[in-house]
């Protein structure tokens, strides 16, 4: 235990700056999946129909790699792209060592999910994704399959009684009425049946020849299926269930049980929404693009999972995107029909960062006057045009303009004009945020709209400007 704790700190100071993070975390940008097969269980369709109308969640990994500010699970992977640190980064079998010790000095004992959900609600999040079990395999939850978990008597916070943190979290965000989202990584590195200790690992995947060994991968299989079980049946009302490591697939050199799987999660969690990630098939309920937001609608469920800052998890170091950028990435994704995920990563002692507090609070003072345009709303031609986007009520009987700011406070100009299209009429147009009464005309398409002189002066608006227009469809 002392070890790992005068390694962690000299460690920190050897490691990358805030904007390189984003190098290390080469899991990225995936590609979005091809060939989408919608669901037939109508229990999933009205589950899936009813998580597109949450337009905004949180992500939270989170695991020992906060204690030393480390990229989640990828520093142990011998993959050309990782970049390692520290006195033992010329020696891998001392470092994974050395890493998988952690465990023994992990007590974050400022945790306090409450704290979470009233910044969260306050922000419009809908609902939460949390990583019971990242790639490295250490366990967020009180798992009966390996001693490799925070509830472990080798993790001090496992005193706590709070140490079930997956379950507390889970319950405390389900008490203000989020939808849950379960993470679970379906590679394992600390599993000997997926990294088998007789073989050093090579890259992310089984390190053995499956057609020699497939009794161990029966094992893997069979843990799988146990610890995912745990997850559905001891954890409450769960939603999602959110599948990591899309490189464990039926067209890879290993796979896993799906069909049994998830007919096991869903006789327990009716209506479960399965995203098997970046694996195109019946099992991915909705895509879910990295760091990226596609230029045009999709014809499928979609959610872009984004960091707050560079990294997925917690680090010192790491440097915050601008509130007014956050919002900004918001809308563009709701008016192409799709989610934000929004990413943090809470610190080893169990606590979010004072920055990420900051940015919620910015967007909550956003959200209080704009949300209606938000939740519940539905892409609508022609989705953009210059700096604004559309979005439109399920109804179809108002539509919304956000006009992206360049600065933090809106200047509004003394005009704005964009296309109306397919309406019959419109009925009126208000600015979001104001009392005050707007002139307007519309004629061949286009909405015209005469902004007063005092709102151009001081629109008292941040980020971005809303307008609601009524319309007769």
């Amino acid at each position: 235990m002392r070890k790992s704790l005068t390694v962690c700190s000299v460690l920190l100071s050897f490691m990358l700056p805030g904007k390189q993070l984003i190098a290390q975390a080469k899991e990225g940008v995936h590609e979005m999946s091809a060939g989408y097969v919608a669901p037939k269980d109508p229990l999933v369709i009205k589950k899936l129909s009813q998580w597109q109308d949450q337009r905004f969640g949180l992500f939270m990994h989170w695991g020992t790699y906060s204690i030393w500010g480390e990229v989640e699970s990828w520093s142990i992977c011998p993959v050309d792209w990782v970049v390692r640190k520290g006195p033992y980064s010329d020696d891998y079998n001392v470092y994974k060592k050395t890493y998988e010790e952690l465990q023994h000095s992990f007590n974050p004992v400022d945790f306090n999910p409450e704290k979470w959900v009233k910044a969260a609600k306050a922000a419009g999040m809908r609902y939460v994704v949390f990583t019971t079990k990242h790639h490295d395999g250490f366990c967020m939850f009180d798992t009966k399959e390996t001693d490799y978990k925070i509830t472990s008597p080798n993790t001090p916070f496992s005193k706590n009684p709070r140490s079930n943190v997956a379950k507390e979290i889970f319950d405390a965000f389900r008490k203000d009425s989020f939808m849950i989202g379960a993470y679970f990584s379906k590679p394992d590195w600390h599993n000997d049946n997926f990294w088998w200790k007789y073989y050093p690992p090579k890259d992310e995947n089984i390190n053995y020849d499956l057609k020699k060994f497939p009794e161990r991968w029966k094992k893997f299989n069979d843990f799988t299926y146990n610890q995912i079980q745990e997850l559905m049946t001891g954890y409450g009302k769960v939603d999602i269930l959110w599948l990591d490591g899309g490189w464990v697939r039926p067209d890879g050199k290993q796979s896993l049980n799906m069909d049994t799987i998830v007919g096991m999660a869903r006789k327990n969690q009716p209506g479960l929404i399965v995203v098997d990630r970046t694996v195109p098939g019946e099992y991915e309920n909705y895509t879910t693009p990295e760091q990226s937001v596609p230029d045009k609608p999709l014809p499928y469920p979609w959610e872009t999972c984004m960091t707050m800052g560079y990294s997925w998890s917690y680090s010192p170091r790491d440097e915050f995107k601008p509130s007014r950028q956050l919002i900004s990435t918001l809308v563009k994704i709701v008016s192409r029909g799709g989610n934000l995920l929004l990413g943090v990563g809470p610190s080893d002692k169990g606590d979010w960062a004072p920055d990420v507090y900051k940015r919620l609070e910015d967007i909550s003072g956003w959200m209080t006057i704009n949300e209606e345009g938000i939740h519940g709303s539905r892409p609508v031609a022609p989705y953009s045009e210059n700096n604004i986007y559309f979005t439109q009520s399920k109804d179809q009987r108002s539509l919304y303009a956000y006009m992206l700011s360049d600065s933090d406070e809106v200047k509004l100009p003394a005009e704005v004009s964009f296309a109306v299209e397919n309406v019959k009429k419109v009925r009126n147009v208000v600015l979001l945020g104001s009392k005050a009464k707007l002139q307007w005309s519309y004629k061949d398409g286009r909405l015209v709209i005469k902004v007063p002189k005092a709102l151009q002066q001081q629109s008292g608006l941040k980020y971005s400007a809303g307008f609601k227009v009524s319309v007769e469809a």
